[in-house]
């Protein structure tokens, strides 16, 4: 009996099938392998033994002092990040779009620039900048620094995201705002723009999760006390558990980066639902504002 193949592929044969099974089990077998060489290691150096993870699920005092206190501050800056940037980050791509030259070079100078430097000189920058032209204070200084840093590196590449998701709609929309008088302005803001941010929102929230992540590079090198940085004295005062405070972090950075990309994923599915069509939702203001004759609307008889 024939097989018949589907759109992209031929189904498999007997020998093909064979195949895939021997490879599956092959890789299987190297991955418990490498597994099992992880644990054992571990086990070695006595990394799994109970006392080393007990802190964290008997002593409330290891939450309270380092890791809740390295929480709130990763979140703190993270927010703030996300907050600045994302106005910023389209302000910047629409400039982009601007239809005079100078006002498009400006705007693509800037963020060629910070986008091609690694975020972490920004944040160095920043914090030698903050110490030597402001009077912050040394602790907080720290804080000021990974948002500065934060904010001017995803600000452009968000702006990026933004120009693309724009340039991506049809050409159609555009013209059609144009032809019933819409201004500019009004056509990014009522028509672009509300369609652009649903197609747009997958990268957003990556980018977005970048900053959670990005905040870590503040505790390595500049002393900001967030949740990598709550390693060292962690593993100090419990016992040398350094593997233990690492994973405990990671878990509590894929619990944080999940939340995030969960609600993404709920306002993403809210706003197609809410979508009736693929117009855009013009408010009551705009459209009598739009109506009003001889106002933004030439004169449709044919003079001048």
């Amino acid at each position: 009996m024939k097989t018949k193949p589907t759109v992209l592929y031929d189904v498999p044969g007997p020998r093909a099938r064979r195949r895939n099974i021997l490879w599956t089990v092959l890789f299987l077998i190297a991955v418990a392998a490498v597994v099992w060489w992880v644990v054992a290691s571990l086990a070695e150096k006595n990394q799994l033994e109970w006392s080393k993870w007990a802190p964290f699920f008997t002593d409330a005092r290891v939450w309270e002092t380092y890791l809740l206190p390295a929480l709130k501050n990763t979140v703190i800056a993270a927010a703030l990040a996300m907050v600045i940037a994302l106005p910023l980050g389209a302000f910047l791509g629409i400039l982009r779009l601007s239809d005079h030259r100078w006002v498009r070079g400006a705007a693509g100078t800037v963020v060629e620039f910070f986008r091609a430097i690694p975020v972490l000189i920004l944040m160095l920058f920043a914090n030698a900048a903050y110490s030597e032209f402001t009077d912050i204070s040394p602790d907080i200084r720290p804080m000021y620094a990974v948002v500065t840093g934060l904010v001017l590196y995803n600000a452009s590449v968000l702006a990026e995201v933004v120009r693309a998701g724009i340039l991506a709609l049809p050409s159609g929309q555009t013209d059609a705002a144009k032809a019933i008088g819409m201004r500019k302005g009004q056509t990014m803001a009522y028509v672009l723009l509300p369609q652009s941010v649903t197609a747009m929102l997958p990268a957003l929230v990556s980018q977005l999760v970048v900053i959670v992540k990005d905040t870590a590079l503040g505790g390595a090198m500049l002393g900001f006390s967030e949740l990598l940085a709550s390693v060292r004295p962690m593993s100090a005062n419990y016992g040398a558990n350094t593997i233990a405070c690492f994973t405990v972090v990671a878990v509590i950075f894929v619990l944080l980066n999940f939340a995030l990309t969960t609600f993404a994923s709920w306002l993403e599915g809210r706003l197609r639902r809410g979508k009736k069509s693929t117009g855009a939702v013009v408010g009551a203001g705009a459209v009598e504002e739009l109506a009003t004759p001889g106002e933004h609307m030439g004169p449709t008889d044919g003079t001048k």
